[in-house]
């Protein structure tokens, strides 16, 4: 069995059928993940639709100019729900810059201060930031509740310095592109019993279907590329990173 760690689930006007052959290419769970208020709305909706989706809240850098107090007050209030298993996507984004660097900075901090109070896992993004990412973590200590790094694209040594704060470090569909030989070479690296898998559907679609839409049940392709570069069975990869999504968002205690 499979868990893709992180989709975009609102994306999907065909939700019931994606969800369906999710089930059928074997994937157990799935973590929708909200990138706005709305979409963190939507996100728990869909989880409480669904036995086999959880939900994340938070707001993305992207949005994170709309992170007025009133907003973050509705995220909390939609994170004490019983389906919601994390805190974001929140993080940094240096390479689009959508948000102020300095308004970033401040709701990546209060997204980690609700994620302590509630006692939840952190979903962090990070793109040309890895290095205020990490300052941010270690200062707000958000080893005390963990979280995973979403959709790395980094290479070993910013992983290894990801793992020594305890978190997470999660593989898309990226690391069967002809360009990743970075994100494989932290692939062969990073212990298995920290690694996760995802999708981040409905963007960036592993080969061999490059160029359609990306969706959960394709998480099973990110399988594939890691049993064949770790030399091991998809099996094996399958029961790491699903043992791994349950320990982190709690799923066993959550329905």
């Amino acid at each position: 069995m499979l868990i893709d760690s992180h989709s975009h689930l609102n994306n999907f006007e065909d939700l019931p059928e994606v969800v369906e052959r999710a089930r059928e290419n074997k994937v157990e769970r799935i973590i929708g993940v909200g990138g706005d208020l709305e979409t963190s709305k939507r996100s728990v909706q869909i989880a409480q639709e669904y036995a086999s989706v959880f939900a994340s809240v938070g707001v993305h850098p992207h949005d994170a100019s709309g992170l007025r107090d009133g907003v973050l007050d509705e995220i909390k209030k939609l994170a004490e729900n019983r389906r919601v298993v994390a805190v974001g996507e929140t993080g940094l984004d240096f390479y689009y810059m959508n948000s102020p660097r300095e308004v970033q900075i401040e709701a990546f901090r209060k997204h980690i201060a609700l994620a302590k109070e509630l006692n939840l896992p952190v979903v962090v993004h990070v793109r040309d930031a890895h290095k205020e990412t990490l300052q941010i973590l270690m200062e707000e200590k958000a080893k005390e509740v963990g979280g995973v790094i979403h959709c790395f694209t980094g290479d070993y040594e910013a992983a290894k310095k990801y793992l020594d704060e305890g978190f997470y470090i999660s593989f898309s569909g990226i690391i069967t592109f002809n360009n990743a030989e970075g994100i494989r070479e932290a692939v062969k690296n990073i212990p298995f019993e920290r690694m996760l898998i995802e999708t981040d559907s409905p963007y960036l679609t592993p080969y061999p279907f490059r160029g359609k839409r990306n969706e959960p049940a394709y998480v099973r392709f990110v399988a594939e590329k890691i049993a064949g570069i770790r030399g091991v069975s998809v099996e094996k990869v399958a029961e790491e990173t699903t043992n791994n999504a349950k320990r982190l968002f709690m799923l066993n205690l959550s329905g």
